[in-house]
């Protein structure tokens, strides 16, 4: 499937991003909502403070791609075939970032593409197969990525309607960081 995609990134401080940004109690809904709650290592619920874990970080580089399928009118199951292919590589970029700076990253809301769906270890209560590469995303630590999407990018993001694709899909990552360069430039050199 032919695509084109757009790639921006911003850089904000960690305390203006939770305190803009974050909106645990009502995002938190929405995940507990969500059949994979509790499914995957990828989602909450978690077994540490997450504010705690983020406010370790001096700073947010944030990730914005929008994809746009030169075909418009596409079957919402078309979603996860244009998003895989950027998420595997902005994952990988954010992984080696992470590694390089002593960050963390969070990848793109979905199912974890690690294992089979069925096969997280969580459903048995076992460690996580893959802790090295699984991320949780954004929205699994409380943040609202429609409102991230339209104040720092300038994308409204849209949803499906009628079974078929919005006009674009947006995909929002980040990571944190304390490294005193601006990893804007970093990312952008992969």
């Amino acid at each position: 499937m032919e695509y084109d995609k757009e790639e921006l990134t911003q850089t904000i401080f960690t305390e203006e991003f939770i305190h803009r940004f974050r909106n645990e109690e009502e995002v938190s809904g929405y995940c507990r909502e969500c059949e994979n709650f509790g499914k995957s290592w990828g989602c909450p619920p978690f077994d540490f403070d997450v504010e705690e874990r983020l406010r370790q970080y001096q700073n947010v580089l944030l990730v914005a791609t929008k994809i746009t399928p030169k075909e418009q009118g596409l079957p919402l199951n078309a979603a996860q075939v244009l998003i895989l292919p950027e998420r595997r590589r902005i994952d990988k970029r954010l992984l080696e970032l992470e590694k390089e700076h002593s960050g963390l990253a969070c990848s793109y809301v979905g199912k974890c593409y690690y294992c089979a769906e069925e096969s997280c270890s969580r459903v048995c209560g076992l460690p996580c197969r893959h802790p090295h590469l699984v991320r949780p995303s954004l929205e699994a630590y409380g943040f609202d990525v429609a409102l991230i999407s339209q104040e720092l990018f300038g994308i409204k993001l849209r949803w499906g309607k009628d079974g078929l694709l919005p006009e674009y899909l947006v995909i929002v990552c980040a990571l944190f960081y304390n490294a005193p360069e601006n990893m804007n430039v970093y990312y952008k050199q992969y």
